[in-house]
């Protein structure tokens, strides 16, 4: 039995690890991590944390990717969902494979994107943020679908994960399950070799939490502007997002 492929395309410094952690808590669901990240810093030769651990952790081919994110589900699960990176699928990359997936957008406002993603890595560039490739890549499903596929933003889910989860299942033609809104505390085994550099939050979450007051750092000029230039691509997405 072909299992329900979905292919949830977010940027950086967004929900798509706990997002992942709520659909891996599912029983019938399997999970994969960013599985074009190596692919991705073999193709660049951009330096990111821990390279050498991600360049060893995964299979260096992207058609070799492509082809197992097309095929069975680990453990022949009912589920399988993939948490990718926009700017992982880098143009040279084919696209075919995701037919054999359900397409669905994880967005954030590009300013608070910015902000986390800074703490991480001294240098930014829009390409890194990868708003502008999840807008062309959802053009592309708009285009093959002859409709919008979900979107989903990432604060909506945060202030009603129940309602917000039920709307993207429903989006998906998958029932909702009640074990997507809270997981045990912990690293998974199914978690990217790289976990140590950017999980740490996720680490000690249990669920969906939604963030208190804060003011949000202030942004450089650099990343101001990198910022207007994403925001037209956000605005496009954030036009279809999915309603509870």
């Amino acid at each position: 039995m072909e299992p329900v492929r979905i292919a949830m395309w977010s940027g950086p410094r967004n929900i798509s690890t706990a997002m992942m952690r709520a659909f891996e808590n599912r029983p019938d669901t399997a999970v994969v991590d960013e599985p074009f990240y190596a692919a991705y810093l073999a193709e660049t030769g951009l330096d990111h944390p821990m390279r050498r651990e991600v360049l060893a952790s995964q299979p260096l081919d992207w058609r070799e990717v492509a082809a197992a994110m097309a095929g069975r589900a680990p453990g022949g699960a009912a589920v399988f969902y993939q948490k990718h990176m926009t700017h992982h699928m880098l143009p040279g990359f084919d696209l075919d494979w995701a037919r054999a997936c359900r397409n669905a957008f994880l967005i954030r406002e590009p300013e608070a994107v910015l902000a986390s993603y800074a703490v991480k890595r001294a240098e930014v560039t829009l390409d890194d943020i990868g708003v502008v490739r999840q807008h062309e890549l959802f053009a592309r499903e708009c285009e093959r679908l002859g409709a919008a596929p979900p979107v989903v933003l990432g604060a909506d889910v945060l202030a009603d994960p129940r309602g917000m989860l039920t709307a993207l299942c429903a989006a998906l033609a998958i029932p909702f399950r009640e074990e997507m809104l809270s997981w045990p505390a912990g690293r998974r085994d199914t978690d990217g070799v790289w976990a140590p550099a950017w999980y740490d939050a996720v680490e000690r979450s249990t669920g969906f939490e939604a963030p208190g007051p804060r003011a949000a750092p202030p942004l450089s000029d650099d990343l101001r502007r990198i910022a207007g230039q994403a925001r037209p691509h956000y605005e496009a997405l954030a036009a279809h997002k999915l309603h509870r």
